[in-house]
This record gives C-alpha cells, structure tokens and sequence, in this order.
C-alpha cells in the first residue's frame, strides 16, 4: 500500500489540532481542580448524571456518555462516592445491574463547578473564535465524529444541544 503523506498544509493543520487536543483537556482539568477540587473526568461525569432523568444512570450508559471503560468509570465513580458526591445502587429493573445517582452534596458541586467550567471553556475556546469560525468548528466536528462514530453510536449525545 503506497501511503499517502501529508502535504505542507494538511501537516500544519493536522499538528495543530494535536496540539489543540493535547492542550485543551489540560487546561480545563487545571481550572477544575483548582476551583472546584475535581478533575475535568470527574465533572464531565458529575455533568452526565446532572442531565440524566432524577439524576440517575446505570453505570453502562454512564460509561457510554463518557466514553469510559467501565473500570475507568467505576474507579471515579467510586472516588467520587466516597465524597459524598454519588451513590450507587441496584438497578431495580435488573439486580444484575448497578446505577449511579448524583446525591444532593453532587448536584450542588455541579453548580459550584459549571460557571467556571464554562468562563474557562468560552476563554480559551468560544471567545478566540468569530460566529461565522463557530459554524466552521460546529460542522468540521460533525465531519470528524461521522468518521470516528461511522455507526452514529453516540451520535444523540453528541446532538443533544442541537
């Protein structure tokens, strides 16, 4: 198979959005951790139950959200029991499965979190762009998850705020 290199341009571009996707998770975790003594895992997941019908998910759809394995997610879900943030349970349609709700304390923490988590997400990423480079990155997204979800398996949570 002959491969098909990168031109000058598709190089520039491709390093620059690795450098984006490098960079970007660090800095939200460091804004996370220092306002709100969560890592940017721990509140997209704290952000997940938020959303979720009476606070609750079983622990596979949550893993799916998050695009986590299940013991990636049992680990923080488990962290974040012992802070009083979560609680598990079994799910009382199946006992083989177990759900994960954010408790009171969690729910409270996500309001704590949010404004910051969005000042910084607008600071470094919606603010350095005009309206008309928003529409671009909404549709340049869209063009990238169609290739790296081909099956559309997650495609309603990525559609959920359309």
């Amino acid at each position: 198979m002959d491969t098909q290199w990168l031109n000058r341009e598709e190089l520039a571009t491709w390093v620059r959005l690795l450098a984006v996707v490098e960079l970007l998770p660090g800095k939200l975790d460091t804004q996370l951790r220092r306002d709100a003594q969560l890592t940017h895992f721990d509140y997209y997941v704290l952000a997940m139950l938020s959303e979720a019908p009476e606070h609750t998910l079983r622990m596979t759809a949550l893993a799916d959200r998050t695009a986590a394995t299940l013991a990636r997610l049992s680990h923080v879900v488990q962290r974040l029991e012992s802070r009083g943030l979560v609680e598990r349970f079994p799910c009382p349609q199946d006992k083989r499965a177990t759900n994960a709700r954010l408790t009171d304390a969690g729910w409270a923490k996500v309001q704590e979190a949010a404004p910051g988590h969005v000042a910084t997400a607008r600071q470094l990423v919606i603010d350095a762009l005009t309206p008309e480079q928003i529409a671009q990155l909404h549709e340049i997204a869209d063009a990238l998850l169609d290739r790296l979800d081909p099956n559309g398996a997650r495609v309603a949570l990525h559609r959920r705020y359309d």
